[in-house]
């Protein structure tokens, strides 16, 4: 039997089975959601063993990655250490919607550790190796009711519990993607077959006490991770897009690096910077935060890595909340030319641009352009004459 076989036979046997549908009206206070758990494998080992006072910093860094990384406007229920539950009340997102989403959760994870991985003299890169932390998501779409506890929000009910359950399922490995019957019944089956396209869909079930036998497909989401690897062996950084503005400066490497790393410079520089907001005790620090009122908004940034090798020097910082490029990280390359100048490369790498529009993503694209243009240019600038 073929995918769109399987896949036909399983709604038939679930439309005999549940006679209501999760998307139709119920006598309760239930509300049809979709249930969505990236959930970090290998983190207890890592936390365990890691013995690096940065190990739980980064746990946190890559649980803001799966929250930046959403793309279909799901709301955050709890944060379990190592998962996080995010859910959509209303209709089902297209399986397309949906596969999107895992891909992107998946492929902005692994950009970010393949980022630490990268300085090889460090401990906590080589914990990362040695632990071999990955993703799996699990995807359920059922009925559920929304209580408020004081300030906390909390989903209640049986399809909750089975979106919890399925953490531990039946499936070998830890690097796939989770998508049960209660999901797929509403999709198209040819559909759901043709966004599969890049991977193998495979059908299992798993019991449960108390919940009995619960249906699902999965498929792996190595694929994509050896997308990641390949363009590592050839010594780039992977990532989706780029864009970035070069500039020759009339300063060495070294003084053009302590101004880049300078919180209190940034507004002299820094285009449409009016104010930027950090604790001077940790300013220096790896890992510092601190925020940056830019244009009409503001953004938060973290200090990820300074990496110097023969030639030029790599300070890469995090972005977080630009809304437009969800985990974009922000680069400055600085290479020697001679002893009195060097080539500074700013760049910015994302994921994608979110909006579904091309004009809109085309617009933005070139004031991105533009504004790395113009801070490379006051950079230069500046650093000519702080000389």
């Amino acid at each position: 039997m073929g995918l769109l076989d399987d896949l036909r036979a399983a709604r038939r046997a679930a439309g005999r089975r549940h006679p209501a549908a999760p998307h139709l009206a119920a006598a309760d206070d239930t509300q049809p959601a979709l249930l969505l758990i990236p959930d970090i494998s290998g983190f207890t080992r890592f936390i365990a063993e890691a013995h690096h006072p940065q190990a739980p910093h980064l746990v946190a860094d890559l649980l803001e990655i799966l929250i930046e990384a959403n793309g279909l406007d799901l709301e955050v229920a709890e944060i379990q250490g190592d998962a996080i539950l995010f859910y959509r009340l209303g209709e089902p997102p297209s399986v397309a919607e949906l596969v999107e989403q895992c891909r992107r959760i998946f492929l902005d994870f692994q950009n970010y550790l393949q980022l630490v991985a990268r300085d090889t003299s460090s401990e906590l890169a080589a914990a990362l190796h040695e632990a071999g932390l990955t993703l799996k998501i699990i995807g359920h779409y059922g009925r559920v009711s929304v209580a408020d506890i004081r300030e906390f929000r909390k989903l209640l009910g049986r399809d909750v519990i089975v979106a919890h359950r399925l953490l531990k399922n039946n499936v070998a490995g830890a690097e796939y993607v989770l998508l049960t019957e209660g999901y797929l019944n509403t999709q198209p089956p040819a559909e759901v077959a043709r966004c599969f396209a890049w991977t193998r869909l495979q059908r299992s079930a798993t019991s449960y006490e108390y919940l009995g036998e619960i249906r699902y497909f999965y498929a792996y989401l190595t694929p994509l991770r050896l997308l990641v690897q390949a363009e590592i062996d050839q010594g780039k950084l992977p990532v989706t897009c780029r864009v970035k503005a070069q500039h020759v400066v009339a300063a060495p490497v070294g003084q053009v690096l302590r101004v880049v790393s300078s919180l209190p410079e940034r507004p002299r520089w820094l285009a449409g910077t009016t104010a930027v907001h950090y604790d001077a005790t940790k300013a220096h620090r790896p890992g510092a935060n601190y925020k940056l009122d830019l244009y009409a908004g503001q953004i938060d940034l973290q200090v990820v890595q300074r990496l110097e090798t023969d030639g030029h020097i790599e300070y890469v910082e995090k972005v977080a909340h630009w809304r437009l490029f969800p985990n974009a990280l922000l680069f400055f390359r600085l290479e020697a030319v001679d002893d009195r100048h060097c080539l500074v490369t700013m760049e910015v790498r994302y994921g994608h641009v979110a909006s579904a529009h091309r004009l809109i993503r085309k617009g933005q694209l070139q004031r991105l352009r533009r504004w790395l243009g113009q801070s490379v240019r006051q950079l230069a600038a500046l650093c000519e004459v702080v000389k």
